[in-house]
């Protein structure tokens, strides 16, 4: 039953006005901002675990990055046995638009680089495509080259630089060698790189911050906290 008295109107406090005010302004921000970065938001970096022993002589072992199909680098553990016994440990690219970051080295020239975790792998480096490949060690008697060689139980990483759909992209191979040892030990732990073209990736990262969490909730932005 309705009641037949008038009802009264509610007068809000300015405070409580002020604060709804601000909710409704930071609710209406929000649901703009899905709108418009619902496409974005798809971007991220893909990340592969893996445990992969490359073979001595076993030939050229593929990683295929975006999983497309089509191999985009290689890694390769040779040995030779002859006068001078001779083992190589290579990261080499696939695909000719591809390159590997390098270093280089004052006897080998352009070698694949050592990266630590963390490192910045994008458009401002050094990479390269070389003929013989990105050495990573080698050792042909008494002689050394390559800044992955005389490691013992090294994990570091590649920086890649490859193509998609003729757009450049970044991403990082990881790699567990042993090259003290004959032959050499060499192990592919995991690799990934960044779906937005031409962003730069950290080695080891594996995905990015939460863009969205960064920005507080809507009560905190209603509060004025944020």
């Amino acid at each position: 039953m309705r009641s037949p008295r008038p009802r009264k109107t509610a007068n809000l406090s300015d405070s409580l006005h002020r604060q709804l005010t601000m909710y409704t302004i930071a609710a209406g921000a929000a649901g703009v901002g899905t709108l418009c970065f619902t496409k974005p938001a798809e971007a991220r970096i893909i990340y592969t675990p893996a445990h992969v022993a490359i073979k001595v002589n076993g030939g050229l072992f593929h990683i295929d990055l975006n999983h497309d199909g089509t191999p985009d680098f290689g890694l390769s553990n040779s040995y030779y046995q002859g006068e001078k016994n001779a083992w190589t440990l290579k990261a080499v690219h696939t695909q000719s638009a591809n390159e590997i970051l390098m270093t280089n080295s004052r006897l080998c020239g352009w070698v694949a680089a050592v990266l630590p975790r963390g490192k910045r792998i994008g458009p401002k480096g050094p990479f390269k495509t070389y003929p013989r490949g990105g050495w990573m060690a080698a050792v042909n008697g008494s002689f050394t080259c390559g800044v992955w060689a005389s490691r013992s139980n090294l994990q570091a990483y590649l920086g890649l630089k490859f193509a998609i759909k003729g757009k450049t992209h970044f991403g990082w191979a990881r790699v567990k060698v042993d090259t003290v040892q004959r032959p050499f030990s060499a192990i592919l732990t995991g690799y990934a790189y960044e779906t937005i073209p031409n962003k730069s990736i950290r080695a080891g990262a594996t995905k990015r911050p939460n863009a969205i969490a960064q920005h507080g909730t809507l009560g905190e932005l209603a509060a004025g906290r944020k």
